[in-house]
């Protein structure tokens, strides 16, 4: 939220859920206020669209209560699936969204991808494949990971590398469970088994050819469960166990370094 206001001066919030957890939007309006204050100048709207609303307006009132005048508040009743709507209403257009979503339906995902710059945070069940429908919908990069302990993934879609590894760092940080590229557990902590994460770099070498350690972090942190310093981790033991080599042969494992193959003979 800080780096959109001050890259547009305005932006807008959306929630599209079920309303149950009245404590959601509650919070996220506080938030806003907080970063509003501190971002004298800057115009913030928060859209809260939900089917059940019951219990909304008091907590969202008392909420609305020590926001500046820079923040608005909009709550609209409805399914995520009216998202394009309540943008429209809220005069969204023209300005980045950051958007949390419990729904893949690609009405409300390409609605959120509209903004400029767009940012979503999608919860939904674990059987649903959310990378691909972020994509589908218009953001140049997605990724999820699958809870283990609960029947849910979480798929976020950006436009920016540094959101999307900030996004991993926070989930690693939390401590659940998430699936890795073999359909096992994996635990975050500090240092984690690199193996599986080598075979699936590994494979995306068989699959398009030798690729930079940039291009390498980025499918780690996109199309796996795991962060992109756990990409260097483990491109440095396959390195070490001759599966693949690097040009140029010393210095540091980033940037442009490229990442063959060792069976190519390059």
């Amino acid at each position: 939220m800080p780096a959109a206001l001050r890259r547009a001066r305005r932006a807008t919030v959306a929630l599209g859920y079920d309303g149950g957890d009245p404590t959601l939007a509650e919070q996220t309006v506080r938030l806003a206020g907080e970063h509003a204050a501190r971002l004298r100048g800057c115009r913030l709207t928060v859209l809260v669209l939900a089917e059940g609303t019951e219990a909304l307006p008091a907590r969202l009132g008392a909420a609305e209560a020590g926001l500046p005048a820079e923040v608005a508040v909009h709550l609209m009743p409805g399914p995520p699936t009216r998202l394009p709507v309540a943008l429209r209403a809220a005069g969204a257009a023209g300005a980045p969204v950051l958007s949390y979503l419990e729904t893949d339906d690609p009405v409300a995902l390409s609605a959120a991808a509209a903004g400029r710059a767009a940012e979503t945070l999608v919860v939904a069940r674990a059987a649903t494949g959310l990378r691909a429908a972020l994509i589908d919908a218009g953001f140049a990069l997605a990724t999820e990971v699958e809870l283990v302990d609960v029947d849910r993934r979480i798929g976020f879609g950006t436009g920016s590398d540094r959101s999307v590894e900030e996004l991993k760092e926070t989930l690693w940080a939390a401590g659940s469970r998430f699936r890795d590229p073999d359909g096992e557990p994996l635990t975050p902590a500090d240092w984690v088994e690199p193996a599986p994460l080598g075979r699936a770099l590994l494979a995306e070498l068989d699959r398009r050819g030798p690729r930079t350690v940039t291009e390498l972090r980025r499918y780690a942190v996109t199309e796996t469960a795991y962060r992109a310093v756990d990409a260097v981790r483990a491109l440095s033991d396959l390195l070490d166990a001759g599966r693949v080599t690097r040009t140029p042969p010393d210095g540091r494992l980033g940037g442009d370094v490229l990442v063959t193959p060792a069976r190519s003979g390059a």
